[in-house]
């Protein structure tokens, strides 16, 4: 047998697979699993791979499934936004006027009206609603799309996690008041808590400060989940417009007493970013660990022939992997000329739920040797139970998945009660801080440069258990605070 192309990966890697290094890990990690090539000559613009956009699909398919139970229609927006309908909300251009692209000419002549690439599709649609929405029958209007934009990304950029170019999922909604887009708001979480789930994903749910809320919201909250480094990553938002953005596009119902009302508007996103969450959080020093109801492929079959027993073996193989796609699930069968070590670091790699083995003496016991990738645990499965032990085992990575990255979040949420006293011994650890707070600007600002960490924001169903940890005065929220990417 050929040897293994593992050895010629090592050499290329610039560093072990090392998750205590997590910036490095995470940087090789993307591309020797299989998900980018990063050397597409625009920084921050990354070339998605078969593997990797596989992966993505299924993510999309997943946000899909839960948009069509809550009766979102799927839609498809040009890319291009006119200056002129940018300009109507000036909270908006001002929190985007840096991070847009524009195009000025076309072909050799300057256009009369500049044009943007979308950084987010307010702008593109809303002029569009205003003729859409007319009567109180045409709401709710609840429609999204899963498009490409663009923001001109001046920080360190990391596949995922911060690009240039973002695969994005929106949805956008027109509500007949404050009351019914409140509504759906807690539809939006209930979407979110769905997502999150099949991606084993435990979040923080946080409404921003007032000063990094959403350009253009009245409110924004923000989901956040921990990476192994310690900073939290958002990974979704959620935001309540109110009728701000329909006053700048003049989006109006007539009621049903013939009054015209603005109507309450509500977005919700996500992106990329939850891939980056996924390989950050669940994978190790063999590679990325997928959950298994996302993974482009949930189950490998590796044949292990003895000499003389090449064609029986791949032939028992074959069997299994069509006895397991006939039942719906994503299964590869490695038939490569390679060793099974060999075989072994490739799928670890590709962080594949679960390995079926097959060699000779499984066939002879009847059996086939399981080996989960998140554990490592091997299991033998008598081939007449094929179909439900593989989907027991599945389930089994899916739930445990999740619990270790919800006892991870868990152990590293730390309460500071008094600030003067427990500062020192917080400000270096890695994880999230909660805190009373008393409202004060001033005790905000000392609590960023003591801890040496930014406000995420304040959970809505927690109440101050104490004074303010700064000033000890009368607490009015319970804030969290972390190092974010």
């Amino acid at each position: 047998m050929k040897n293994s192309g593992a050895d010629e990966l090592a050499k290329k890697m610039k560093v072990k697979l090392d998750k205590d290094n997590f910036p490095e890990w995470y940087s090789e990690i993307v591309e020797l699993s299989g998900l980018v090539d990063k050397r597409y000559p625009i920084k921050g613009m990354n070339v998605w791979l078969p593997y990797g956009w596989e992966l993505m699909r299924n993510i999309d398919e997943v946000i899909r499934r839960e948009m069509r139970k809550t009766s979102h229609k799927e839609v498809c927006f040009p890319l291009l936004i006119p200056q002129s309908e940018f300009q109507k909300e000036a909270d908006h251009i001002k929190g985007f006027s840096d991070e847009v692209y524009w195009v000025t000419h076309g072909g050799s002549t300057p256009l009369d009206i500049p044009l943007l690439l979308r950084p987010t599709s307010e702008t593109a649609m809303y002029p569009m609603f205003s003729l859409w929405v007319r009567s109180h029958s045409d709401l709710p209007l609840k429609i999204f799309q899963i498009v490409n934009v663009f923001r001109y990304e001046t920080k360190q950029t990391r596949p995922f996690i911060r690009m240039r170019e973002i695969h994005f999922f929106e949805a956008h909604t027109c509500h007949r008041d404050f009351e019914e887009a409140e509504k759906q708001i807690q539809e939006d979480l209930e979407i979110m808590d769905s997502v999150a789930k099949e991606l084993c994903l435990p979040y923080l749910k946080l409404v921003r400060p007032e000063w990094d809320k959403f350009a253009g919201a009245f409110y924004s909250v923000g989901i956040d989940t921990l990476m192994p480094s310690g900073r939290t990553l958002q990974i979704a938002s959620i935001h309540q417009y109110k009728d701000n953005f329909a006053r700048a596009y003049r989006i109006m119902y007539e009621d049903e007493s013939g009054e015209h009302r603005y109507a309450h508007q509500t977005t919700y996103g996500m992106s990329e970013r939850l891939i980056g969450a996924v390989v950050g959080m669940h994978g190790d020093n063999r590679g990325i660990v997928l959950p298994p109801a996302v993974a482009p492929i949930q189950v490998i079959v590796v044949p292990i022939p003895k000499k003389g027993m090449k064609e029986v073996v791949e032939e028992e193989a074959l069997k299994v992997k069509e006895e397991l796609a006939g039942a719906g699930m994503r299964v590869e069968i490695d038939l490569r000329d390679l060793r099974p070590g060999a075989k072994f670091y490739d799928w670890e790699l590709k962080g594949v739920p679960l390995r079926l083995e097959i060699g000779t003496r499984d066939i002879e016991e009847e059996v086939v040797t399981a080996v989960k990738r998140n554990t490592f645990e091997k299991r033998k499965i008598p081939i007449k139970e094929l179909l439900k032990s593989v989907k027991e085992l599945l389930d089994e990575v899916q739930s445990e998945l999740y619990s270790a990255a919800e006892n991870f979040l868990k152990e590293h949420i730390f309460t500071v009660r008094n600030l003067k006293d427990e500062a020192e011994a917080y400000r270096g650890i890695e994880g999230v801080i909660r805190v009373n707070w008393c409202g004060d600007m001033k005790c905000a600002e000392e609590l960023e440069v003591s801890l040496d960490k930014s406000f995420l924001g304040f959970p809505p169903e927690e109440k101050p258990d104490g004074p303010c940890a700064v000033c000890g005065g009368k607490a009015a929220e319970v804030v969290y605070l972390s190092k974010s990417y």
